[in-house]
């Protein structure tokens, strides 16, 4: 019973010893294909994955880089508005006059001198918030700030409302007249 098929095919004279030995080449060739399909499939699944795994890890730096060149982006931002209002801000503001405006629908005063607070009425100077303070600027600097973030520039919607819908723009306001 030790005696393999192909060993008792040819005792009984159905196959010759060619015929055998093909056959045994055969199955052996067919074995070894099996095995390297196997393997290969592996070998696809795992450069598959290993794939998958560098196209995840170029997203995410990709995805870092964004955010780093953002953040790059508003520092710069900050810093050529805080170098705007550092160097264009009214160094002689303070006087006796009180000037109220809202931040954030809190109204807020400032003391300015009467200069200041005309500059201020006739939309010459804006107020904006650097820092937890309060700064004038002129306008045009104000607009430029603005371009970058508005969040700096605090909105002086009376002087707009004024120009926009000023319904005694013909009349004259007395210059002893104050707010």
């Amino acid at each position: 019973m030790a005696n393999s098929l192909f060993d008792q095919l040819q005792k009984s004279g159905l196959i010759d010893e060619k015929k055998a030995k093909k056959a045994k080449q055969n199955q052996y060739k067919s074995n070894k294909q099996k095995k390297k399909k196997g393997t290969a499939a592996e070998l696809d699944e795992a450069k598959l994955l290993a794939q998958k795994a560098h196209a995840e890890k170029v997203e995410r730096d990709r995805l870092l880089n964004q955010q780093r060149k953002e953040e790059a982006e508003r520092k710069a931002i900050a810093a050529q508005i805080k170098q705007l209002i550092e160097s264009n801000c009214i160094k002689d503001r303070d006087g006796d006059i009180a000037y109220n405006f809202t931040d954030a629908n809190v109204v807020k005063k400032i003391h300015v001198s009467e200069q200041v607070h005309k500059g201020l009425s006739s939309g010459r100077l804006t107020i904006v918030k650097l820092n937890e303070r309060y700064e004038l600027v002129p306008t045009p600097v104000a607009d430029k700030i603005k371009q970058r973030d508005e969040q700096y520039v605090i909105s002086t919607d009376k002087t707009q409302s004024q120009v926009e819908d000023d319904a005694y723009a013909d009349y004259k306001i007395p210059d002893d007249l104050m707010w």
